[in-house]
């Protein structure tokens, strides 16, 4: 899977950090979702899915590789 993220549209929620922290991060200055891996081995993927359904501002869009 790749991931990809708009942070043009995130809102700095923090819910994508709490599903899945290995991936995903915040800047402190503002919120906005940092990535930390683009391609998650695939024991963190279901949490990244997870963390991409319940993005409130549909910042992260995932697509198979």
């Amino acid at each position: 899977m790749k991931i990809t993220i708009d942070q043009d549209a995130c809102i700095g929620s923090g819910q994508c950090v709490l599903a899945s922290p290995e991936v995903f991060d915040q800047r402190d200055s503002d919120g906005i979702v940092v990535l930390l891996q683009d391609s998650p081995e695939p024991g963190l993927q279901e949490d990244v899915w997870e963390a991409s359904r319940i993005c409130p501002a549909l910042a992260i869009t995932l697509t198979p590789s």
